[in-house]
């Protein structure tokens, strides 16, 4: 598992950021305004994770409007099943690191 999270991590989060890019470039902005308004995303949502005692979820929710722009996201990654999505890739991992344990001992 900890191969799996963290091991394999960091290609899920710049994953996402490449995802992000690719929006912002579609949306008008540059590569480089969209790499760097992603990655101060991830910093500003990773510090406060980290420094809060509340779960990212509940966090989630505080910075999430009812109706706003954040919340029609969040209902987009909802029905293209993101979430579920990203528990299969990282048990493809987990499943991969075994079979590479075992291969190699």
């Amino acid at each position: 598992a900890v191969t799996a999270l963290s091991g394999s991590g960091p290609a899920y989060v710049f994953y996402f950021v490449e995802a992000m890019m690719a929006a912002a470039v579609e949306m008008g902005l540059s590569a480089e305004q969209g790499k760097r308004l992603a990655l101060a995303t991830f910093d500003g949502a990773t510090a406060l994770a980290a420094q809060s005692d509340d779960s990212p979820a509940v966090l989630r929710e505080r910075v999430t409007s009812q109706g706003g722009t954040t919340d029609a996201a969040l209902q987009s990654m909802r029905g293209d099943a993101v979430a579920e999505a990203i528990t299969r890739a990282v048990r493809a991992a987990q499943q991969r690191a075994a079979e590479l344990g075992n291969e190699f001992g």
